[in-house]
């Protein structure tokens, strides 16, 4: 079979299959172009989910009449340029495009149309670009100052069998949605708006730079849930920095859907990073649930490849250990400098379910009783036609209220029998609990106490100091033997016991397992795994890390790894089905998840079976013990399922409940 040269417009078609595969990436690589022009508004129109109409309006620095023809010719560019020494380097990218792929692309498939008027000049100009076939230069109206207008119609009209692999409008347009929100989250600096079929869709104008209009930016496109309920990261290791926002644990979603990462301002989509990112938040969610995060990593261009693919979605690091090892660091960092605090919306949920139920239905309420008087009115009630309801003793109103403190020598006796077996007996802890119930711990980092610290036990008389004006409060009262009530200054707190004192105990369990390290079992037996060289390769290259998760692994030959010891938290376990696991985890994350996952999993069971279960009846003491514990400890507002496990309910909120608002 004889070899042939393809004609110049078959090569443009078969590159514009790499470069424009939907409207969605049409627009991305116009936008791109705006954004290189140092535009700081950007208007797109979308029509029939961009397939019938594109249009991307810019006021950047506009094109002249000499550059418009070679803007069209393909690796044609103003982003490159060659050194002192004319050699053009790739490595060191500064704009979003450099490859001049995206006009001839869109050119060679569709009707394109550009229109420009040139900084400073006093003329605009056109070009008219039909299925790779060029027109002439010609004189053209423009309405900004400078800038840039380009047309798209009747997107891949010159290869009509890309358009059977289109999906709906409605699908396409969503994805045009999504790249514009994209592009929106990496450019505070830049207003953007869109309109699909003459809909408004999105309006975002020009934020100042900095993380405060980087905030306000996302709320704007992520919802204002997420600005209530972000922890700002600003980390920098080995001259990469890492910045953004990232969810509470409690704030989480059923997908991975609201992750955006970022490199060097460039929206990405890289299985490393989110990688990073699950396992920064392994420890706090369930496997079903997803943290939402805008993440920002800024390094030297000579650091990161971002020509990997012409669509210029992925990347590749240098050194991805460090890469991954700062998210997870800054995040891990980032969750416990949160403390206890858990997200808002868990008290919107909350409210909502109790307004669902706020109604009476008919037939509902005691026995007996009318809501209101008779249509004789009042006179009736008093001559008897109103009846009343009957005295009624609820459960509860005749115990002795949580607001009396027990004696301190009841505390001691009381406190070791309701927290058996959670790790928190012996007088070390009776004491720390009676210094919890007292005020005799210093406050925690990143919690806001009244004067900055709990009152101490100082010399001299102690200082007034109302329990209420802690962050969780004073303990008022056990419901259901489960639920703890605590009054806060403005508010009111309720604690699931159960799923606080997990935590807390967890917690202890972890810091307990890093400090004295994993324990480990020895096989009578030597175990060994069959492996790819190559995975063999990574496990064994990992063997320390390993050694130090309490599992103890060596090289044996090619493609074989002995496993000689376990850990003893995992007891009788599947060695070999544990090692294929963490070959697979090396391979797409480079950590090994899988053990990690693992123990962690097994502290989390140990956990939940020696905490204080729901049923335990507490009295006042052992309640404001715990709720002093989880202001002092970090993660404490989630359960190791990612639940809260505390709403916090403020006045206000109470007040609407009952219309007193």
């Amino acid at each position: 079979m004889p070899i042939r040269r393809l004609p110049p417009e078959t090569v443009n078609r078969i590159a514009a299959g790499e470069v424009v595969e939907r409207p969605a990436s049409a627009i991305k690589e116009l936008v791109d172009n705006a954004i290189d022009a140092g535009a700081t508004r950007i208007e797109v129109e979308a029509h029939g989910g961009g397939l019938t109409r594109i249009l991307v309006a810019d006021d950047g620095c506009g094109l002249s009449a000499d550059e418009l023809p070679v803007a069209i010719e393909r690796h044609a560019t103003s982003k490159l340029a060659p050194d002192a020494d004319g050699l053009w380097d790739l490595l060191r990218i500064h704009t979003m495009g450099f490859r001049g792929e995206a006009l001839p692309s869109i050119g060679s498939v569709a009707r394109l149309s550009i229109s420009s008027r040139a900084r400073g000049s006093k003329d605009a100009w056109s070009i008219l670009v039909e299925g790779g076939s060029v027109g002439e230069v010609a004189p053209a109206a423009f309405a900004g100052d400078h800038g840039a207008r380009i047309e798209v119609r009747d997107l891949f009209y010159a290869t009509p069998a890309r358009l059977k692999f289109m999906k709906s409008e409605r699908a396409e347009a969503l994805a045009i949605t999504e790249e514009i929100k994209r592009q929106a989250m990496a450019n505070e600096g830049v207003g953007f708006s869109l309109d699909i079929d003459g809909r408004r869709i999105i309006r975002l104008p020009p934020e100042h730079p900095g993380p405060e209009g980087r905030l306000a930016r996302l709320a704007a496109v992520l919802g204002r849930d997420f600005q209530d309920n972000a922890i700002e990261i600003d980390q920098t290791r080995d001259g990469v920095r890492l910045t953004g926002f990232a969810g509470l644990p409690t704030y989480n979603r059923g997908n991975a859907a609201h992750q955006y990462l970022f490199v060097n301002g460039r929206p990405v989509r890289d299985r490393l990073l989110q990688g990073a990112l699950r396992a920064a938040y392994a420890d706090f969610l369930a496997r079903d649930r997803h943290p939402t995060a805008a993440l920002y990593i800024s390094l030297d261009t000579a650091e990161v490849d971002v020509n990997v693919h012409p669509a210029k979605a992925e990347v590749r690091f240098r050194d991805p250990a460090l890469v991954r090892g700062l998210i997870v660091g800054a995040l891990r960092h980032a969750l416990a400098a949160a403390g206890h605090r858990a997200s808002t919306t868990t008290a919107a949920a909350a409210l909502d379910s109790l307004r669902a139920q706020a109604t009476v239905p008919p037939g509902g309420g005691y026995s007996g009783y009318q809501p209101g008087p008779s249509p004789a009115g009042f006179s009736a009630w008093r001559d008897g036609g109103w009846t009343r309801p009957a005295a009624q003793v609820l459960p509860g109103l005749s115990d002795v209220s949580a607001r009396h403190e027990a004696a301190p020598e009841q505390a001691y006796a009381t406190r070791a029998e309701a927290f058996g077996g959670g790790g928190l007996d012996g007088a070390g802890v009776a004491e720390a609990v009676r210094q919890a119930a007292y005020g005799g711990y210093d406050a925690p980092p990143n919690v806001a106490y009244p004067g900055g610290a709990y009152p101490g036990l100082a010399e001299g008389p102690a200082p007034v100091f109302d329990p209420v004006d802690f962050p969780l409060g004073a303990a008022r009262a056990q419901v259901h033997e489960t639920y703890i009530v605590a009054q806060t200054r403005d508010g009111v707190v309720i604690v699931d016991q159960h799923a606080a004192h997990e935590r807390l105990v967890y917690e202890r369990m972890k810091g307990e397992m890093a400090a004295g390290g994993v324990a480990r079992q020895a096989l009578l037996l030597p175990e060994v795994v069959e492996l790819d060289p190559a995975e063999a390769e990574r496990v064994v290259a990992r063997a320390e890390e390993l050694a130090a998760l309490g599992l103890v692994v060596e090289s044996f030959g090619p493609g074989a790894v002995l496993v000689r010891e376990t850990p003893a938290l995992l007891g009788k376990t599947d060695a070999a089905g544990l090692v294929r696991d963490i070959a697979d985890d090396l391979a797409e994350n480079g950590a090994a998840l899988a053990l990690k996952e693992r123990l962690e999993e097994v502290c989390s069971t140990m956990a939940c079976h020696g905490s204080v279960r729901a049923g335990r009846r507490l009295n006042a003491v052992e309640m404001n013990a715990l709720l002093r514990e989880m202001e002092a400890t970090p993660h404490s507002g989630q359960c190791n399922h990612g639940r809260p496990t505390y709403v916090e309910l403020k006045l206000a909120d109470i007040e609407r409940l009952f219309g007193r608002r």
